[in-house]
This record gives structure tokens, sequence and C-alpha cells, in this order.
């Protein structure tokens, strides 16, 4: 079960399409016609090289699955991962839009799907999201691995330490965030091992979390220690 690459990116205001060949999320903002993050990313660290692709409208199908899998759907969307794919399909399709604020990928590893990360705006989330953000170069990230095999080998913190030095190639971000449910020991310790740390517990619409953040001068002190 894989992915194609897309080979071409939508640069109207249409979802992007390709065709198909072999961590706790919340319900985000859809587009307020804030400036795009940049599209497509590829990171290369001394024993792997993790690319990010956008998603494409092909692979519904394939993300409603993995955040079906047990280990995405006890965290994504605050634990309710929704019901069928017209669910997913609803909620994902305007994220394709070039000018929405949620860019979403598929992150490979030489190729092969080994999960999802999506990033966005943090400055005017709306639905009771950072409302005391001032910010804008503020960007929030929500991800997981796809194939629960795969957790404990720090293939997931990898992933994260990749798309955050993507994200801070544009000099645009200040810093990036993310919000763990205080209980999911496991995605903390990933966040962490990634460079990002702990400034305590805050209220969301999803109910307590606790919030991690980096900065760019630690991202840059990760990724020369890397």
């Amino acid at each position: 079960m894989g992915f194609s690459a897309c080979l071409t990116y939508q640069v109207t205001g249409a979802p992007r399409r390709c065709a198909p060949s072999r961590s706790r999320e919340s319900a985000r903002p859809v587009d307020r016609g804030v400036r795009p993050h940049n599209s497509n990313f590829a990171v290369t660290t001394t024993d792997l090289t993790i690319t990010f692709r956008p998603l494409c409208e092909a692979d519904l199908p394939i993300l409603h699955d993995w955040i079906h899998r047990p280990h995405v759907a006890q965290w994504w969307g605050g634990g309710d991962a929704g019901g069928n794919l017209e669910d997913t399909t609803k909620k994902y399709l305007p994220r394709l839009q070039e000018a929405s604020p949620i860019k979403a990928y598929i992150a490979l590893l030489a190729g092969d799907p080994i999960g999802f990360v999506q990033s966005y705006v943090a400055l005017g989330c709306g639905d009771g999201w950072w409302e005391d953000e001032t910010d804008p170069g503020v960007r929030g990230i929500d991800q997981f691995l796809c194939d629960g095999g795969k957790l404990g080998q720090g293939m997931g913190s990898r992933m994260v330490a990749a798309f955050v030095r993507q994200l801070f190639q544009d000099p645009a971000v200040t810093k990036v965030q993310t919000d763990p449910d205080p209980t999911n020991a496991r995605a903390i310790r990933c966040y962490e091992k990634a460079g990002l740390h702990s400034v305590g517990t805050v209220a969301t619409p999803d109910g307590p979390a606790l919030l991690m953040v980096i900065e760019r001068h630690a991202a840059e002190e990760h990724a020369n220690a890397a």
C-alpha cells in the first residue's frame, strides 16, 4: 500500500489531485486567505531521507484508513476520528486549497509512506484555538506514523525534527508548537527527542493539552547536534 508522488501542483484554487499507486489533531479552521506555506519538502539526515509531499485528493481514502487505526484513533481529533469517508473528505478536502492556512503532507521514507503531518498558522485559528496568540510567525503541527508497528523506533521523532527544520527555512516562522494530550507519554517523548520542550498545560477546545514548542535558535542547535 502506498502513494505515487504528485507530479504537478495546482496553482489555482482547486484541490490537488494525484493518482494513487503502490499524531492528536483537532478540527482546525478552513481557508482564511493567509500566506501559504512552502508546498514540497525534502530533508536528508545522516541515516535516512525523509520527504514530504502535499496531500492529494486521491489520498483521502487511505488517510481515512490511517486515522481509524487503533494507535492513531486513540489520540487523533481529540480521540474522535469521525465516522465514514464522507466525513474525512469533508474535513480534509478544504485543506488542499492553495490558500488554506492548513498544509497537509504525506511523509515518505525512501519513497514509501510512513505518516501524515500538517502545519497551520496559529494566529487567527478561531474556534477557541490559540486565542491569545499575537505572533503571525507561529506554526502549529500535528502528525502521526501510519504503521503502529513502527512506534518506539525513533522514526516519529526524526520525522518531526525534519519537518520542523523545513518549516524554519521560511524566515517568517518564529516558533513551531504542538499540543499532545498530557497522558500521551509516547508522543511527548517523541517531541522531546525532536527538540521541543514543554511550556505547560493549556486549555483547548479538545480539553487539556501539553503545549510544546521549539524556537528557531533551538532548532538550529538541535540540527547541529544531530
